[in-house]
């Protein structure tokens, strides 16, 4: 699995015009799922995720996690983030999930991080979603479990 993630001051995510989740200050995780991947990596791309140190402490060193500064996580399934783009000029999607093991997997992401976190919104998985965000620093990093 693999999630690119943006520290944000805000960010939502909307189907149809209506949104359906949003975070103030937190993470951003655009989601993607791999074939072969479990349950195992879900759970170790979630501790990355709360726990990853991308806010900044009293010093102004990004020493703090998601936990330590109370903030928001919001998860958006992407598919693309999966495509493999080193030949040629369109991607290739083989190594993605097939849509139903993605979806199940997404879904147990998000699960676990319900149960661990409070502040967890989401997307609206496999839909024509539109997220909007205001990116802090900006901070962007790929984790992959």
């Amino acid at each position: 699995m693999k999630a690119l993630i943006q520290r944000v001051k805000h960010a939502n995510v909307s189907v149809k015009g209506d949104v359906v989740g949003a975070i103030d200050q937190g993470l951003l995780a655009l989601v993607g799922v791999e074939r072969g991947d479990s349950e195992a990596d879900a759970d170790k791309l979630l501790h990355k995720l709360l726990h990853y140190r991308v806010f900044s402490d009293a010093d102004d060193k990004m020493n703090n996690n998601l936990q330590q500064v109370e903030g928001g996580l919001l998860l958006v399934s992407q598919f693309t983030l999966v495509a493999d783009t080193r030949k040629g000029l369109r991607p290739s999607f083989s190594s993605a999930a097939p849509p139903a093991d993605g979806e199940r997997l997404f879904h147990y992401l998000l699960a676990q991080a319900r149960a661990a976190w409070p502040k967890v919104a989401t997307g609206e998985f496999g839909a024509d979603m539109q997220v909007a965000l205001v990116n802090d620093g900006p901070v962007t990093f790929l984790l992959e479990s």
